[in-house]
């Protein structure tokens, strides 16, 4: 059985081959043979050939470096972590895939292949989670930006929600406030003031009581939730006799959901007096689309001034005592249900329930009672 020297003596001998002693003078030395120190440096040096760094192995050094690059990259732009639960990664991956390569977004997120190509493929024409996800998200956040007084900004958004147990983080909540134009009015509170001077007018300043039909008109949208779904109400009052001239129901607060109602209310209505229509400073009220089409009628636009609810009190007290009288109290079975159960109520607002302004008379007994004396 060949005899074990220690590591010791073998480092010893190392040395002195390169402090260039001969091989005979190391042997006397260390008392270890020739032929061993021979075979120990032969090893050596085979084994540092076999270590050399080579242009092969810096170019998959490169690779694999450009390749590490890019999968923190996507670790920074997703909004969950590689330990996320699984379908919460696809759907983050998916988002990405356009702009990554699948390798590199499964790597980096620890998904396996299979997997991510199964998600795509079963959800090819039916993958709406991760858009509803957002959606539902922008409602909570809209519902919390308001109910705050438009204060918040995302971080303090995010922990509202953490509070009501909504996880999202904070760069993902920035992302949809930027969709949906929402900023802390702490932000460009001059900024608001200044450009509300110079672009948006009041021209109610709250005096609500007017002296004839169709001199101020009031809109504004309000949302209500059933059934995991959302909707969107918008109405239009006459300050004369706080009547609903016009109405409408979407899943979606849109510019389109405004002027919809407006036309109705106008075709309705056919007001012959010049006439203001006044709402707050929504982005479907802003929209061009909108304020050209109240050109078009020859209608003068007014704003709320910003961040002041007041201003618009008379519509914000209608959805009020519509949501307590109506859609609180009831448990809609259908989204048919609840359109008919809206188109009762504002039948009923309209023609027989008091309104203490008018009276007590409805706003359509006000209206008739008023053309009577004239």
């Amino acid at each position: 059985m060949p005899r074990r020297y220690p590591e010791e003596q073998k480092q010893q001998v190392f040395q002195m081959k390169e402090e260039t002693f001969p091989t005979v003078v190391i042997a006397g030395k260390t008392g270890i043979s020739q032929s061993t120190i021979r075979r120990w440096i032969a090893n050596g040096q085979n084994h540092i050939a076999k270590e050399r760094f080579t242009v092969s192995d810096y170019v998959n050094l490169q690779r694999r470096y450009e390749k590490l690059q890019k999968e923190i990259e996507v670790l920074h732009r997703v909004n969950c972590s590689a330990n996320a639960p699984t379908q919460e990664k696809l759907l983050e991956a998916e988002a990405l895939s356009k702009q990554y390569s699948v390798h590199v977004l499964c790597e980096a997120l620890k998904l396996p292949r299979g997997t991510f190509y199964n998600h795509i493929l079963r959800n090819k024409r039916e993958n709406t989670v991760y858009a509803k996800h957002r959606e539902e998200l922008k409602e909570k956040i809209m519902e919390i930006y308001h109910d705050n007084f438009q204060v918040l900004g995302a971080d303090k958004i995010v922990a509202v929600l953490k509070k009501n147990g909504i996880r999202a983080g904070s760069k993902t909540v920035q992302n949809l406030m930027n969709e949906m134009g929402l900023s802390s009015i702490r932000n460009g509170a001059k900024r608001a003031y200044r450009a509300e001077q110079r672009d948006f007018k009041n021209h109610v300043q709250q005096k609500f009581d007017v002296q004839k039909p169709n001199q101020v008109w009031v809109g504004d949208t309000t949302l209500f939730r059933f059934h995991n779904r959302t909707y969107y109400i918008c109405a239009i009052l006459d300050l004369y006799s706080r009547k609903a001239v016009g109405y409408g129901l979407s899943n979606k607060n849109s510019t389109q959901l405004v002027k919809k109602t407006f036309l109705k209310a106008y075709s309705a209505r056919n007001p012959s007096t010049d006439l203001i229509f006044h709402s707050d400073r929504g982005s479907n009220f802003q929209s061009e689309t909108f304020r050209t089409c109240l050109a078009e009628h020859g209608v003068v636009q007014s704003f709320s001034k910003p961040y002041t609810p007041h201003d618009n009190a008379v519509i914000e007290s209608f959805f009020s005592n519509m949501k307590k009288e109506e859609l609180y109290r009831t448990r809609y079975r259908s989204e048919s249900a609840f359109k008919k159960a809206i188109d009762s109520y504002i039948t009923f607002y309209n023609t027989k329930r008091p309104h203490s302004t008018n009276n007590y008379l409805s706003p359509d007994e006000y209206e008739s009672r008023i053309r009577t004396i004239e």
